[in-house]
């Protein structure tokens, strides 16, 4: 049985009224919950950035055998964790990682086969190569698009910025896979001499929310920016989203990065967080439970701490307003998803974290 944490009243839920909500602790002693994803047999798989995945169903947490070895150091450890869109009848999931060690890292991408609590037939399909030093900025999410292409982050790694700029590097870039790791068909730089055919979008920091709305088909992302600077942007193939030239950061020794805060030939964010929120997780709610919500973001905020609704126009191209919700609580919220009935489950990043589910009073 959940443990109920209490009633929480937070933020507007529409310009025109609240909206109480209840939340619930689902599970506990978490080590730096990163990600979940709903089975459709009911219960729920999450992520720790330590290196484990859990089944979590019926008030029974139980890890599940035949993970890959990760590289879980500063800001390295597990990923994500996402279903193959035939997951009811292949039993497909995929994970991210880092891989290697403080010398030579890389984020990952993973896909095995979930059998009972174990994973069959482990294969590693993608790395980022070449590797890098250092262990931090390693984006991670994944994203599958109606055509069962797989959209992967990767972050700049932190010492690296200049490379999100070039496309013979996997740093600071969105990249298109197929199911089985090759670099999609149609990918925009796949003719460009010296550069890596998986390359979908540039110019990226360190993007850590992905998601795709299936009513407008558009992709959303976001990326945390040094002081300043966090951005939320709509992907299009082909696009340089700006890092490190154009930014509205700065330095975290306060110097300028760049005296551009927009530069001709790359895309401007749709709405920019200065200061930073350090945004993490997203995800457009299509539900039954919130209908004020419906075509909306919400996003966790590990530096703001709290839970942000972000309220979008019909086309999703501008954004209404912002409302901070879960505030009070205090928790570095690190993943939000949109369950079947409608409610939210939310992750607290912390060596004890927590998976939150959260639902209408």
């Amino acid at each position: 049985m959940r443990w109920l944490l209490g009633l929480l009243l937070f933020g507007l839920a529409a310009p025109g009224g609240a909206v109480a909500l209840r939340t619930e602790v689902v599970a506990g002693k978490l080590r730096h919950p990163w990600s979940l994803a709903f089975l459709p047999e009911g219960g729920v798989l999450v992520t720790e950035r330590s290196g484990r995945l859990l089944r979590i169903a019926e008030g029974r947490v139980t890890p599940v055998a035949g993970l890959p070895r990760v590289f879980a150091s500063g800001q390295g450890g597990l990923f994500d964790v996402r279903l193959h869109p035939d997951f009811a009848t292949n039993r497909l999931l995929y994970l991210s990682y880092a891989h290697g060690s403080s010398r030579a890292n890389a984020t990952r991408v993973a896909r095995a086969r979930l059998e009972g609590d174990r994973l069959r037939n482990l294969e590693v399909i993608w790395t980022a190569t070449p590797m890098k030093r250092r262990n931090v900025h390693f984006g991670g999410r994944l994203a599958f698009l109606p055509d069962a292409t797989l959209l992967v982050t990767t972050g700049d790694g932190f010492d690296f910025r200049e490379e999100a700029q070039r496309l013979g590097s996997p740093l600071g870039k969105v990249m298109r896979l197929t199911a089985d790791g090759r670099p999609a068909p149609g990918n925009p730089f796949t003719a460009r001499p010296g550069a890596q055919s998986a390359i979908w979008t540039l110019g990226h920091r360190n993007p850590q929310g992905l998601a795709f709305d299936p009513v407008r088909r558009l992709v959303y992302l976001h990326e945390h920016g040094p002081r300043g600077g966090d951005e939320l942007n709509i992907l299009e193939a082909g696009h340089n989203y700006g890092w490190p030239v154009a930014t509205r950061g700065r330095d975290y020794s306060g110097a300028t990065i760049s005296p551009y805060r927009r530069y001709p030939g790359m895309t401007e964010p749709l709405l920019d967080w200065t200061p930073s929120i350090a945004p993490s997780g997203l995800v457009v709610y299509r539900g039954a439970m919130f209908p004020e919500w419906q075509g909306d973001l919400l996003l966790g905020a590990l530096a703001s701490r709290e839970l942000r609704r972000i309220r979008l126009s019909p086309d999703g191209r501008r954004v209404l307003g912002q409302d901070s919700l879960l505030k009070s609580a205090g928790a570095r919220i690190r993943e939000v998803a949109v369950a079947p009935d409608g409610a939210l489950w939310v992750t607290t990043d912390a060596p004890d974290g927590q998976l939150l589910r959260i639902s209408r009073r």
